[in-house]
């Protein structure tokens, strides 16, 4: 197992606590899990969940189930997303709410992919060796690069919604919401045609972390006995550990790289 930084072990944390929240409940995320409340048998799917989360997470976090607990952590958030979100998106298309969902489930997947690439070896169960290249760690860079402009775009088709998240003593609500709107944007774009990648990562998990503890602590905090806060406070703490397990990626690439496209899976190629 290859050594990561702190953002897989918060982003197992993520998760795992995640987990314990829907097992404690019975349920799932809310709107980060939009499962309709007439399936059959919808309790015992959210205890599954809530089970694979909690497992998953604490495999990430010991080093000999590290890489089989990533590998099903990210085929379980590929399904979620494929399963609960994409139906949304191809009745709804035209409603950017649904892109922006998407997105962040797929920023999940794209942060376990890359953690799975980056502590699976040969000798490890569930080791796949195309899915841990280095060819493998760039699509899954492109996933999340994809997938935070669309967040970026819905934080300015809906600034005003957007703007009331701001803590109050901010001057200029909205224009803290349309700023981090472009900075998504503009994160995700540099990453993808690997102008400043590593630096745009950086900054992007910067970005989330800052709304994480200004936005959903206080939101969590402020009501303890209410699941909805500390869900949205764990799902934002998951999505920002995937954008520091992105950012961590790119540990071998220089901060300040131009046009290195054809360079990149050198930088990249598991050490």
């Amino acid at each position: 197992m290859r050594l990561m930084g702190v953002g897989y072990m918060v982003f197992a944390a993520a998760c795992m606590a995640l987990g314990v929240l829907s097992l404690g409940s019975g349920d799932f995320a809310f709107v980060w899990q939009p499962v309709p409340p007439d399936v059959p048998g919808r309790a015992i799917f959210a205890y599954l969940s809530g089970g694979i989360l909690c497992v998953t997470g604490v495999g990430m976090l010991v080093r000999r189930f590290a890489a089989p607990a990533s590998f099903v952590f990210t085929l379980y958030a590929l399904v979620w997303l494929l399963v609960l979100h994409v139906p949304h998106l191809v009745l709804g298309p035209l409603h950017e709410i649904n892109w922006g969902s998407c997105a962040e489930i797929a920023t999940l997947v794209a942060g376990g992919w890359i953690l799975y690439a980056r502590v699976a070896t040969p000798g490890d169960a569930l080791y796949v060796a195309p899915l841990a290249s280095a060819k493998a760690v760039r699509i899954a860079q492109l996933i999340f690069a994809v997938s935070v402009p669309l967040i970026g775009l819905e934080h300015l088709v809906y600034a005003k919604d957007t703007a009331g998240y701001v803590p109050a003593w901010l001057p200029d609500r909205m224009g803290w919401a349309i700023i981090t709107g472009i900075g998504h944007i503009a994160a995700g774009l540099a990453i993808a045609i690997a102008v400043l990648p590593r630096l745009a990562a950086t900054l992007e998990a910067w970005m989330m972390g800052a709304f994480t503890v200004l936005v959903w602590i206080p939101v969590a905090v402020g009501a303890p006995t209410q699941r909805f806060g500390w869900t949205a406070f764990l799902i934002s703490t998951a999505l920002t550990a995937a954008a520091w397990i992105v950012a961590e990626s790119y540990r071998d690439v220089p901060w300040f790289s131009f046009n290195r496209s054809k360079n990149l899976a050198a930088h990249l190629a598991p050490r």
